[in-house]
């Protein structure tokens, strides 16, 4: 695996990859020279502007994961809901999944070679895989904890780059074989050109619905730490289940299918759900399990399986939708207006789907929380778009267009936590001594508040960031996979 470092102004990535075929992101007009608001546009091919309001989408998306990250153990309402229900920091991922479509429709809008094009695909697929189970399989130990390493035998298998990955691939394949050679001059047209690849997202989501709901989930056991301070070691633990179609947390399909393919070893070992009130005296935050909690609080969870990843490409085929009304349609008004035709249906559906039964959940990726977050993923571009890109407001958001356009390695050094740990590797004397926990029990001292001076310190992280972004921008440095 190898990751370049381009130099040049017209070579920028989507969102924390590069899926275009060639190493280029196709550039696409975000102004019109008329000054009418909904005005031709110039072709892309004819175009030498990109979308802007992209690159600040994708910036936002990566300086929203920072702050929820950092800042939810401090606000615990900002941090990603238990189980069910949704917060700000459970739109991060759709956000994340959103970009990605939109990007790999706007690259693959021509291919010269379809072969080609997917063995690079492939290719990269297969690194941006390996980065994720580098930065999250569990080898970086993250802030607060100066070792490095993992054990193999309990390596986490998938995580956030790795689900991107996947919907990058499956979206990707469905971009470059799926869609018909037809031109559109019609919304007829336009359907025919894609339906193809709404037939498998379709297929998609009646195979999770069938094993979500279908899939028997029998009694299982894991191994759990013993609370007992003169017990060492860990002991079986039993969780009785024996029932179809759960969605609680110990018993439902999504658990069951990564704990029988991966085993629950290569799981994520502290999920959401420690922190609801079955599992912690201080929820929706972590604590100390209650009296009587359940057994399955302390079994492993992985919020990015394989099932619920296999959801979670539903994201990008919107993302591709509104990249498609984007090459086909040249009015800005006119775009503005399909993509908010397609966001509020998601948005109802959604909220409806919740009144019927099916909850909202990140941890599952259930059909509604699926439906809420791309919907909002797809307002939220809009608004962005009309704001950047049409009305050109763009200096007030031009630290976030700036990181949108390096989102990679502000991933990996932010996000990750793998710059912060590197600062704390030099200390004074003691490890606690050390710059990054010193800024931060200062600004808790100066504001009197350990919530409000973590707070402060996390958006003068993301401030820092993107002046970072912005420092590579004007050297013309790009970080691509």
């Amino acid at each position: 695996m190898s990751t370049l470092i381009t130099i040049g102004e017209e070579q920028r990535q989507p969102l924390l990859l590069d899926p275009s075929p060639d190493g280029n992101e196709e550039e696409i007009a975000a102004s019109s020279s008329s000054n009418e608001p909904d005005a031709p546009k110039p072709t892309l091919d004819d175009s030498n502007q990109r979308l802007l309001s992209l690159d600040v989408f994708r910036g936002l998306t990566v300086a929203l994961m920072i702050l929820v990250d950092d800042a939810g153990g401090a606000f615990p309402s900002i941090n990603h809901a238990p189980w069910f229900g949704v917060t700000i920091a459970d739109f991060v991922m759709p956000f994340f999944l959103f970009g990605v479509g939109v990007s790999i429709s706007l690259v693959f809008k021509k291919s010269s070679s379809r072969t080609l094009a997917t063995k690079k695909v492939i290719l990269r697929t297969i690194k941006l895989f390996l980065l994720g189970l580098f930065l999250q399989g569990g080898y970086f130990h993250g802030r607060n904890n100066l070792t490095y390493g993992v054990d193999v035998v309990k390596i986490r298998w998938l995580g956030v780059l790795q689900r991107i990955s996947i919907g990058y691939l499956l979206a990707s394949i469905s971009e470059i074989w799926l869609v018909y050679n037809v031109v559109v001059d019609c919304p007829t047209a336009f359907v025919r050109k894609y339906h193809v690849q709404w037939i498998v997202a379709t297929l998609l989501l009646s195979f999770y619905m069938c094993l979500l709901y279908g899939l028997y989930v029998p009694n299982w056991e894991f191994q759990s730490p013993s609370l007992n301070l003169s017990t060492n070691g860990s002991h079986t633990q039993i969780v009785h289940c024996g029932v179809r179609g759960s969605l609680e947390p110990p018993c439902n399909a999504v658990g069951y299918i990564d704990r029988y393919f991966m085993g629950e070893q290569h799981l994520y070992q502290r999920p959401v759900y420690r922190r609801t009130k079955e599992c912690s005296v201080n929820s929706p935050d972590y604590g100390p399990l209650p009296p009587d909690s359940p057994e399955w609080c302390l079994a492993p969870f992985d919020p990015e399986g394989i099932l619920s990843s296999l959801m979670a490409v539903l994201t990008c085929f919107v993302g591709l939708h509104f990249g498609h009304v984007l090459l086909h349609y040249k009015g800005q008004m006119q775009r503005a207006l399909l993509w908010s035709m397609s966001s509020f249906p998601l948005l109802i559906l959604g909220f409806g789907l919740e009144m019927l039964g099916i909850p909202l959940s990140k941890p599952l990726y259930t059909l509604s929380y699926m439906c809420i977050t791309a919907g909002a993923s797809g307002l939220f571009l809009t608004i962005i778009f009309y704001i950047v890109d049409v009305k050109h407001f763009r200096k007030p958001v031009v630290l976030f267009q700036w990181m949108g356009m390096n989102a990679l390695i502000i991933y990996a050094l932010a996000a990750c936590d793998i710059f912060p740990a590197a600062v704390q590797g030099f200390y004074w004397r003691s490890p606690e001594n050390n710059l990054v926990d010193g800024m931060e029990s200062l600004l808790q001292a100066m504001l009197h508040s350990s919530k409000w001076g973590t707070l402060v310190f996390v958006l003068l992280q993301i401030l820092f960031w993107c002046l970072v972004a912005g420092f590579l921008h004007m050297k013309g440095i790009y970080i691509k996979l």
